[in-house]
């Protein structure tokens, strides 16, 4: 496949692995952000996550890609910076639980019926399932708050060293659930930080929400330097 055609360039677990490669022609190169990959293995993934990518999926020609993303910009909560709103504090009070396992499957298949054209594809899932037990400084999870057995907030993410990275989520859209999916944010941070994960990689940092959480924006300089303070 041609990187020329696909307008970005592929990325090899021998490159993602090498740190003198990625300090050289990656991590400098604030023109470009995303790479692509058809390496699906749980090695591959979990290389280029410890070297601060966060990966998606898209489809080229009939195939599914794993795109993995340098970021030029991060959004990252520490837990000190946490911020509840008073009408989640209201919901806590209530004494809303949080779930949290390696067992992702159930919230994946809500994810996906959640967003349209979701990226997180069972591909993707499928991967996520394989990391388990590969490598034990990285730990794949799920979050979720359910009321009366139904899952109406949660998430996928994953542990690395002392940090914390989402991937993707889903909350309800019946109104009497409003304020449910920054609840179950509220609580994994809580969760996070009686493990300590102090470190929250919420990713893009064009989102409102994660602001309001207390997140803060990181160039990608900036993000790398708190990154592998973390993880390593």
């Amino acid at each position: 496949m041609s990187d020329i055609q696909l307008g970005i360039y592929p990325l090899y677990y021998e490159q993602v692995t090498d740190p003198a490669f990625l300090r050289r022609y990656v991590y400098p190169n604030m023109l470009r952000n995303y790479y692509w990959s058809d390496d699906f293995s749980p090695e591959y993934y979990i290389a280029q996550a410890q070297a601060g990518f966060i990966a998606v999926t898209d489809m080229y020609e009939g195939r599914e890609l794993l795109l993995p993303e340098i970021q030029f910009s991060y959004a990252l909560l520490h837990y000190k910076h946490l911020h509840t709103s008073k009408k989640v504090g209201k919901l806590l009070d209530r004494g809303l639980g949080l779930t949290v396992t390696s067992e992702i499957d159930a919230v994946c298949d809500k994810i996906r019926s959640y967003h349209k054209n979701c990226w997180l594809t069972p591909a993707y899932q499928a991967t996520l399932n394989a990391t388990k037990n590969v490598d034990a400084d990285f730990q794949i999870l799920s979050a979720y708050i359910e009321e009366q057995g139904e899952m109406i907030a949660g998430e996928v993410g994953y542990i690395i060293g002392e940090s914390y990275t989402s991937l993707s989520g889903f909350s309800s859209r019946q109104k009497h659930f409003r304020n449910y999916g920054t609840a179950q944010l509220v609580l994994l941070a809580h969760f996070l930080h009686e493990h300590g994960i102090d470190f929250w990689n919420l990713g893009q940092s064009y989102m409102p929400y994660k602001f309001a959480l207390g997140a803060v924006q990181y160039e990608r300089e900036a993000f790398l330097r708190q990154w592998f303070e973390h993880t390593r």
